[in-house]
C-alpha cells in the first residue's frame, strides 16, 4: 500500500523544513516512515510512504509539515509525534476580514509585549502556538487545543487579556479538582 500527499508551504519556510545538512528532513522521513521530495523553488513538498503499514504515519508526517510550513521550529513540529498531540491552524481572516491592518493589529493582541501574551497562553493551556502570516497555530492535546482555540479566538474578537488568562486558569483549576477526584475515587486495595 502507498500513500501519496502534494503540500505547499511558503518558501521561506522550506529551508527549515530541510534543516542543516537536510537533518530535519531525514529525521521526519525516518521517524515517519516517509519519503519527502521538496521542491525549494515552488514550496511544493510531495509526501510518499511504501513498505510496513503499521509504522507509517503519513498523516503525522502531513501534520510535522504543515505546522513548520506554518512557522513551527522544528523541536515545537516533532511533539506533534507524542500522545494525542494534533495541530489546528486558525485563519486570521475570520475575525479581520481582508482589511491586512485589521490582521495586524489582532496579530499584536495575540502576541502581545515581547511575547508575553502568546507565552501566557502557552503556559496556562499547555500548547505551542505560532503567529505567521495571517493565521495562528496551535498544537497540543485536544483537551488544551481546545482552551487555546477559544482564548484566541476570544482575544481576535477583542476580549480583554486578563479575562481570557482567568478562564484559562479556572480551566486548569477544574481539571486539577477532576484529576483529585478520579484519584480519591479509586479503591484502593492492600
Amino acid at each position: 500500500m502507498s500513500f501519496e500527499k502534494l503540500i505547499r508551504i511558503p518558501n521561506d519556510r522550506v529551508g527549515v523544513l530541510i534543516g542543516k545538512s537536510g537533518s530535519v528532513k531525514s529525521k521526519i522521513e525516518t521517524t515517519c516512515h516517509v519519503t519527502l521530495d521538496i521542491d525549494g523553488d515552488n514550496g511544493e513538498v510531495f509526501i510518499k510512504t511504501q513498505g510496513d503499514v503499521e509504522k507509517i504515519q503519513p498523516f503525522k508526517a502531513m501534520e510535522i509539515v504543515t505546522a513548520i510550513g506554518r512557522g513551527f521550529s522544528p523541536d515545537n513540529a516533532m511533539t506533534l509525534l507524542k500522545g494525542e498531540n494534533a495541530l489546528h491552524v486558525i485563519d486570521l481572516r475570520e475575525f479581520a476580514g481582508k482589511s491586512n491592518a485589521n490582521i495586524e493589529r489582532i496579530k499584536g493582541r495575540i502576541i502581545g509585549e515581547g511575547g508575553r501574551a502568546r507565552r501566557n497562553m502557552e503556559n496556562l493551556s499547555g500548547t505551542h502556538i505560532s503567529v505567521y502570516g495571517k493565521t495562528v497555530s496551535i498544537i497540543g492535546d485536544s483537551s488544551k487545543l481546545r482552551l487555546a482555540v477559544d482564548a484566541i479566538s476570544s482575544i481576535s474578537s477583542g476580549s480583554m487579556h486578563g479575562a481570557v488568562y482567568t478562564k484559562l486558569e479556572a480551566a486548569n483549576r477544574k481539571e486539577k479538582i477532576e484529576k483529585m477526584q478520579l484519584w480519591e475515587d479509586q479503591d484502593v486495595f492492600y
